[in-house]
């Protein structure tokens, strides 16, 4: 029993040391372009066709718009859009992003504050794959940064249609700091729920 009790815990150990995905996530895909993402649980879907999808929550609100890419240069021209949409928002404090999403060509990004005092990010994923470009706005409360950069770097383009879960480093622990933490954890978390999976409009 004792040995059966230690396994179980060493196996708990290894799924978190391995980045299981948030128990509270929901993972969204639109099929026809093998595109998926995740978001924090208990979002209201405001709107959602084949090329728009809109979700708030409480403190936030992301729009994902899917765009075809222009010929021309690339960079120059997706980084004045950023500005120009940035500035129809009426955002100051603008400052280029370095958001980096895996699977994608490039990402171009901005951030700034809104008139309202909250936050808002502006971020341009480029497809290696198709004549794609995905378009990500998260206005947002200040405290949500990591959040939003979480959902962002969760978009991924492919067949398994699963999203990107960026591995967090972890720091090497003594054992008594691992079995701390382990207490700490079993007593703070409830049996994780599996990710809500969604269909988004593809017709």
């Amino acid at each position: 029993m004792k040995k059966r009790l230690i396994n179980i815990l060493a196996l708990m150990l290894i799924m978190l040391l391995a980045g299981v995905t948030d128990a509270s996530a929901s993972v969204y895909t639109w099929s026809r372009y093998n595109l998926t993402f995740e978001t924090p649980d208990d979002g209201f879907v405001t709107f959602n066709s084949n090329t728009r999808f809109e979700i708030q929550w409480e403190d936030m609100v992301m729009t994902v718009q899917l765009y075809s890419k222009d010929k021309g240069d690339e960079k120059k021209m997706l980084t004045e859009n950023l500005q120009r949409k940035a500035l129809g928002f009426n955002m100051y404090e603008l400052q280029n992003g370095k958001i980096k999403v895996k699977g994608f060509k490039k990402t171009y990004s901005i951030n700034g504050t809104m008139p309202d005092g909250s936050r808002a990010i502006i971020a341009d994923l480029v497809s290696k794959h198709q004549n794609l470009i995905v378009e990500i706005t998260v206005n947002y409360l200040y405290g949500n940064r990591e959040t939003v950069e979480d959902m962002i770097k969760s978009f991924a383009e492919n067949k398994t249609q699963t999203p990107n879960h960026e591995r967090k480093r972890q720091k090497v622990q003594t054992k008594q700091k691992a079995k701390q933490q382990q207490q700490k954890d079993k007593k703070q978390q409830e049996t994780p729920k599996p990710a809500r999976k969604e269909k988004l409009y593809d017709a």
